[in-house]
């Protein structure tokens, strides 16, 4: 059987529904072992759980709580489980269609469905993506030194020194490389989110609540929430979980792309136990009174604390997704170069041209939204919808859909599960730009483009 990409019948399609590589068609992948120079296929499986973990765990904790307050309780814990689910179901089909064709990242991917307009049209969609994810980073360590400092200096001076700290973690050149960071960053998110749950729960009320009097708490089992902040709120849980475009290139790095399920499923389970336990607790006891980012929603006190430990993490998360956009354009741009895996200043020059590039860009768009839940909400109708939902849909029918297709009914009901897939994503993107477009149109008059204003809300 010979595959759409042109390979031949001896190719990795033969095993096409476990999307399995096997050590004959290691040359085919972009980077190559055993150079004099780089090498990049240093990851084990063992290291990419941390890695996952710390590209999961990151902004969306910060912004769930407050995506809780306007679903209410059960809707808002049953879209946090069922995009969990979905998001870590997506992303195996990613990587198997990766290990199918050899490619580096979704880009070159929807090359192979698309030819070169798809390249140029998907190269751009990634690339505003991870823009904006590392922008909501930068942005939440811009909040994080207000906070910690009481508005200590203009906030775009903290998000200038947050870009040049994200630059120097996002220069180093290889995932394996980036792990031990990865590592600490990972305890110190937890930390801070233990810090803000214990918190909430030993209150009297909530730190954003009337200091004196009654007041609702605003706790629903069902929220009642308008049409655009009910799709902005979903669409911000959807994009913490969406990693699979993220995941891509880590796994383009692995000893054995093969073994990535042993890392992505046991991920996709803690994941999902962590944003469902930490949201929910905090929705429970701050109700409608969450700050955003919820790191703040314990009091002045512990949002310092919480922020001081968290602070690490937030510098690491937004600098893989910095590493990722300048790692996609360098492999696109050094690929058939001789300093593709060398140390030669030409090597050096261009991969550090493009990490200072990207997080000079991240910087303006950070400060051009400067509210952070509607970065991350834009991020996922925009661009992680398609990414994440409709492209893993059709690649899954661009490769193996005609044979369930044409299996019987029980053929034809999973074939009809992945059209689902893509109807979902194409609301997502319509119905999500439409949403979070009403809602910065709401809240645009208060914040202001580069405005020097405390963003962490500590001075009042």
């Amino acid at each position: 059987m010979e595959s759409k990409s042109g390979l031949n019948s001896a190719s990795p399609i033969a095993s096409i529904s476990e999307g399995a590589i096997s050590s004959d068609h290691g040359e085919q992948e972009v980077f190559k072992t055993n150079v004099d120079g780089v090498e990049f296929r240093t990851l084990t499986w063992q290291r990419l759980i941390i890695i996952l973990l710390k590209v999961q765990i990151a902004t969306g904790v910060l912004s769930i709580p407050s995506a809780m307050g306007s679903l209410g309780a059960v809707p808002g814990a049953l879209i946090v489980v069922g995009w969990q689910a979905l998001n870590t179901y997506t992303a195996c089909i990613l990587i198997d269609f990766r290990n199918r064709h050899h490619c580096h990242n979704i880009i070159e991917m929807c090359a192979v469905m698309w030819g070169r307009v798809g390249y140029e049209l998907v190269n751009f969609l990634f690339l505003v993506a991870f823009l904006l994810c590392t922008g909501s980073g930068l942005l939440g360590t811009s909040i994080a030194f207000n906070a910690l400092s009481e508005h200590g200096a203009c906030s775009v001076w903290f998000s200038f020194a947050a870009a040049c700290l994200i630059v120097c973690y996002s220069s180093i050149r290889t995932f394996d490389r980036m792990t031990w960071p990865m590592t600490a960053a990972f305890i110190c998110v937890m930390g801070g989110i233990l810090t803000v749950v214990i918190g909430v729960s030993l209150r009297d009320r909530p730190a954003a609540a009337p200091v004196t009097g009654d007041f609702d708490l605003g706790f629903a089992i069902l929220g009642h929430p308008s049409f655009a902040a009910g799709v902005t709120a979903t669409a911000t849980i959807f994009i913490s979980s969406a990693a699979g475009p993220v995941y891509l290139p880590i796994i383009a790095e692995m000893k054995r792309p093969q073994d990535y399920k042993k890392a992505v499923i046991p991920v996709g389970i803690m994941v999902g136990s962590v944003y469902l336990s930490m949201s929910m607790v905090v929705y429970y006891y701050c109700g409608n009174w969450i700050a955003t980012p919820s790191l703040g929603s314990a009091g002045p006190l512990l949002k310092k604390v919480a922020y001081g430990i968290a602070l690490p993490s937030l510098i690491v998360s937004a600098g893989i997704f910095n590493h990722t956009s300048a790692k996609t354009t360098f492999v696109r741009l050094m690929r058939n170069s001789p300093h593709f895996q060398t140390n030669s200043w030409q090597h050096w020059a261009t991969w550090l041209g493009l990490n200072i590039g990207f997080g000079f860009l991240a910087f303006i768009m950070a400060e051009a939204i400067p509210v952070f839940n509607y970065i991350l909400a834009l991020a996922g109708s925009v661009c992680f919808a398609p990414m994440s939902l409709m492209f893993p849909a059709l690649m899954w029918m661009w490769d193996i859909g005609p044979q369930y297709k044409s299996a019987g009914l029980k053929g034809k009901a999973w074939y009809a599960f992945h059209v689902l897939i893509l109807a979902i994503g194409a609301f997502m993107v319509v119905g999500g730009i439409y949403g979070t477009a009403m809602s910065i149109k709401e809240t645009y008059s208060s914040a202001i483009p580069f405005s020097c204003a405390d963003n962490s809300n500590t001075i009042v």
